[in-house]
């Protein structure tokens, strides 16, 4: 009688333990992008502040600088934000850099049979788009939050003291809303794809009608952030609001 040994499965174990990184990879990217819809959303209502004049804003400005004193310090509260952030920022940016290179690899290997051009185009455009929005982050962060470059006058820090003033002075800049109006669009395409991306994620979209639900809601939280944070730049240009 012979015996013969049990085939060994090092793959299996291997793909099994690859499945569960690449969830695990998309479960950070929908927690994390989550935070950021929550953080998109509070910014946008911050910006229509400004249809109610410099008062408003700066006050709602202000306001932000002193949230949770006395127990934090001044301005604690946004350094807090945005390291929170930064961090969301840096764990979503590296589980979509981890991904790609995963869907590149099993792209080139003898086994993909069928390439699914609907999800290609979508995640296409959801890596490009994530650089662009990646890309204008950085230039909104060193006009509006660090360098506070008037871009009136070209002077660093000129109104630093006026956060009013500065958004105004820079929408006043066509081209400079052109670039802003851009982003939203970006902005707007990630949210509605991501939304769903998410949603399917962590398995909100078992049936048809979640689906439905899911699409929806992407739809209505694209609309919406982008809508309104388009919004102030717009009636700034057309001198509505000055």
């Amino acid at each position: 009688m012979t015996m013969t040994s049990r085939p060994a499965r090092p793959s299996l174990v291997k793909g099994s333990r690859a499945a569960r990184s690449t969830i695990a990879l998309k479960m950070l990217m929908a927690v994390s992008g989550a935070l950021f819809i929550a953080f998109v959303l509070a910014h946008m209502y911050g910006n229509l502040k400004a249809f109610g004049g410099q008062d408003a804003f700066n006050g709602y400005a202000e306001h932000l600088r002193e949230l949770g004193e006395p127990l934090l310090p001044h301005e604690g509260f946004l350094w807090l934000s945005r390291a929170g952030l930064l961090l969301a920022l840096v764990v979503h940016v590296s589980a979509a850099v981890a991904l790609w290179r995963r869907a590149g690899k099993a792209r080139s290997t003898q086994y993909v049979v069928k390439k699914n051009k609907h999800s290609s185009v979508s995640s296409h455009w959801m890596r490009w788009g994530g650089v662009t929005l990646l890309l204008f982050i950085v230039w909104h962060l060193l006009n509006f939050s660090f360098g506070k470059v008037n871009v009136q006058t070209g002077e660093v820090g000129s109104a630093a003291g006026d956060p009013y003033t500065l958004l105004v002075d820079s929408f006043q800049v066509w081209w400079l809303t052109a670039i802003y109006l851009l982003a939203m669009v970006a902005l707007a395409l990630h949210l509605h794809h991501g939304t769903w991306s998410a949603a399917q994620t962590l398995g909100l979209t078992n049936n048809a009608r979640a689906r439905r639900n899911a699409k929806a809601l992407g739809l209505v939280i694209a609309t919406v952030v982008a809508g309104g944070f388009s919004l102030v730049p717009v009636f700034v240009l057309a001198g509505v609001i000055d």
